[in-house]
This record gives structure tokens, sequence and C-alpha cells, in this order.
């Protein structure tokens, strides 16, 4: 059977049988009751995991199901503080490659429950439909990779997702897909490679994807940007964002799963980059650290610095770091999932968080649009997805097998005797060789 016999006719009957097969049915209720709810009792693993893979396919739906049919640009609202005509430019790859982004290493997970293989299979196939449509130049959802400077950063989160899952976004895909997705990747190189912020990851992202597609790289674009990033570090496990340190949550949206993630497909190809990449997850073990520290006993986490309308996105790394199995001594996994799983109820289950159509809405805690900078759109709120990756983890695992456990915050306001928190120390300086 054809990919395209398998596409769900419409985003109502998918959801339809999300519903048939009782997971959709549990995003319900205000945010406050929910959190008070889960906080009092909370779930077993497996019951947080089915209430993660129900927001998953939340946020999927609307996006994958019109992509895939090729009428995302005609189905997805763009709300945006500034110039809708400017941003709708953009929105529809925002969407796309940070959903992909997040979804990815459930996509490619295994071990899963029968109901839950189905209902991958399903957003699946949905996903590889999609990154035909979007990178087909015949396509009429046929993506901007190139005009303008927004396309990189989102291009940078496409590939992100293909590398964190090849083996169902990029191994069984047609040689014409193929083709495309590469041809979409390297027309990101007409941006000039970015100096100065953050941005000089999403040039080294896609570099990197482009070396593991088989293709050659530019080394300006890969190696030179990853010694920017680094000579930025400011100690702690934070980097500056340029040469100055902001106070937000790039290093947790940006900063330390790119680095992380470019400098795992070099290490793998040369040996040399091997201290580096220890050097990177040591910071990234810190400051994951430090995000499970900031997620407060009711669930809630400061609302600090720009792009906050990302909602639980900015826990990235945390959910990056629990994915990799790479906790450092601290937190549990069971921490972990507990302490995430009461901040995405907090913030997907507030009022107005969804338009009527089921697509996101402007916000940190509902629909709050005036928290948009002139930058947000609809498809930017995606990101959100990202705080979902250990999804990728078996359901044996001991993130979701482990029994309920007070994350940190819940313990020391509580009472409890633990230890001291401390920085790291570690080397100011990564040497970066060239391949």
């Amino acid at each position: 059977m054809s990919l395209g016999s398998l596409r769900v006719k419409n985003r109502r009957e998918f959801f339809k049988s999300i519903a048939a097969a009782g997971v959709l049915g549990t995003v319900q209720g205000s945010a406050a009751e929910s959190a008070a709810k889960s906080l009092a009792a909370p779930g077993g693993g497996l019951e947080d995991r089915a209430y993660w893979v129900s927001i998953m396919e939340k946020l999927a739906g609307p996006v994958l199901g019109s992509l895939s049919r090729g009428e995302l640009k005609k189905q997805m609202p763009v709300e945006t503080p500034g110039s809708v005509a400017d941003r709708r430019r953009f929105s529809h790859l925002e969407a796309f490659g940070r959903l992909l982004d997040g979804m990815a290493p459930w996509l490619g997970a295994s071990g899963l429950t029968p109901m839950e293989g189905r209902r991958q299979s399903q957003l699946l196939r949905l996903a590889q439909d999609s990154l035909d449509a979007a990178t087909n130049p015949h396509s009429p959802d046929f993506m901007n990779f190139a005009d303008g400077g927004q396309p990189i950063v989102d291009t940078a989160f496409l590939a992100q997702g293909i590398l964190r899952a090849p083996q169902v976004l990029w191994e069984p895909l047609d040689p014409r897909v193929r083709r495309q997705i590469v041809s979409a990747l390297k027309s990101s190189r007409v941006f000039p490679t970015p100096r100065g912020s953050n941005w000089v990851l999403f040039a080294a992202m896609i570099e990197a994807a482009l070396l593991v597609l088989g293709e050659t790289t530019v080394g300006e674009r890969l190696e030179s940007c990853l010694r920017h990033m680094l000579g930025w570090y400011k100690g702690d496990g934070l980097y500056g964002d340029g040469e100055w340190f902001h106070f937000d949550y790039y290093n947790s949206f940006v900063i330390h799963p790119m680095l992380i993630d470019t400098l795992a497909v070099l290490r793998r190809r040369d040996p040399r980059f091997e201290p580096a990449y220890a050097t990177v997850l040591k910071r990234s073990q810190r400051y994951a650290a430090i995000q499970e520290r900031l997620i407060a006993p009711d669930g809630t986490f400061p609302s600090i610095g720009r792009s906050i309308t990302y909602r639980f996105g900015a826990l990235q790394l945390l959910a990056q770091i629990a994915w990799m199995r790479k906790l450092a001594e601290g937190p549990t996994p069971a921490q972990v999932r507990c302490a995430l799983t009461a901040v995405i109820r907090r913030m997907i289950e507030a009022p107005g968080s969804f338009d009527d159509n089921g697509w996101l809405r402007i916000g940190f805690c509902g629909h709050q649009p005036s928290l948009g900078e002139h930058y947000i759109s609809t498809g930017s709120l995606y990101l959100c997805s990202t705080g979902l990756l250990p999804l990728g983890l078996p359901p044996s695992d001991a993130f979701w097998s482990d029994p309920p456990k007070r994350w940190t915050s819940q313990q020391l306001w509580s009472g409890a005797a633990l230890p001291a928190d401390h920085p790291i120390l570690d080397v100011m300086g990564v040497e970066i060789p060239r391949l």
C-alpha cells in the first residue's frame, strides 16, 4: 500500500481515531485543577507516558494532518504580534521543523505497546509524507528555506529532527525525497555564515546533518561556528548568547542541544572530537540539573527572558539529557519525569492554549499574545514539542517504569535533607579540530 493511500483523510478523522483509543480525552480541565490533582496523587510512569503521547498527538495532529495532504498553508492560522504578511513567509517551516525536532525520538522509538505502536505508525506515515510535501518544489506546501534570515533557524531544527531519528526519517525515504531534503538543506547556505549569537549553531547543525547524509560540508559553517559558540562559555554550564550572557532559556532552546548533537556527529567520524564532546556533555548535565531545580513544587518555573511563548520547550535540555540517559548525580529519571509532567500539565491545559481547531496560540500559560516578540508566530510555538524528547525511551526504561518521586524543590520545600548544590569547575577553552 502506498504512503498516499495511508494518509488520514482529514483532521477530524485523525482526532476521532485518537479519541477512540482513549488517550486524547485525558487532555481536559483547567491547568490549576490538573496540576493540583497530579501533585496530590501523582500517576504511575505508564499513566504519565500515555498523557505525554496524548499531548504529542494533540500538537502533531493539525500540523502533520494538513501538511501531509499539501494543505498546511491553506489551513494553518498565522497569529503574530507583528506583521502577519511578513511572518507568513516563515511560519509554516517553523511549525513543521520544530514539531519534528521534538517528536523525532518518539517516531523512532521501539518497545512500545501495541496501542502506542499503532499511534506511532500513523503519525510516522504523516511525518514522512510531510517531509515530501515540505521539500517538493511542486507541492503547494513547499517551504521557504532560503528567502530572508529566518529560514536558517528552522531548517536547522528540521535537520536536527532528522538526525534524532534517521532510521525512520531518512533511511526509508524514496531517493527522490532524499534529494529534495538535501537540496532544501543546502539552499539555506545563501544566508551568510552567522556571527555574534546562537545563530552560529543553526549553520553548524545544518552542516552536521549534510555530513551524515553523505554531502560535503563547509568548514566555515561547521567547525568555525562551533569555535565561536564554545568561546562564549561563561562557566557553571552556561554560555553567553554571543559575547554577553543573556538571562533567558536559549541555553536550552538552542545552545546545549545543538552543541551536543553537532559534536556527536563529529566525534563519530573523528575521535579527535571526543574531548570536546565530553566537555560539552559535562556542561549540559550541569545545566540540566539547574533546570530541574528551577521547577517549583507546584510545577511552575520562572518566566524569564525572550521567547517564553515556546512554553515547556524552555526545558528541552533537561528532557534531552533524560532521553540520552545522561542525568548526572542529582535528579533521578523518575524525579525528572514527574517534574516535567507537572510543568506540561500546568502549561498546555491552561485555557486558551489552543484555538477551536486545535492550533497553538501565543502564550506562556494560556493565550497571552502580549508576550510574543515581533518574530513570534503560530509556527514558532511548536518548539514546545522538544520538552517531550523522553518519549524516545521505551516504556520499560526507568524514566517511565520507576515509581513517582518528588523532584528537588518539592523535597527541599517539604523540609527534606538533601546534599548542597555546587557549581562545576571546568576548563574554559575547548579545542575544535578541522575535519
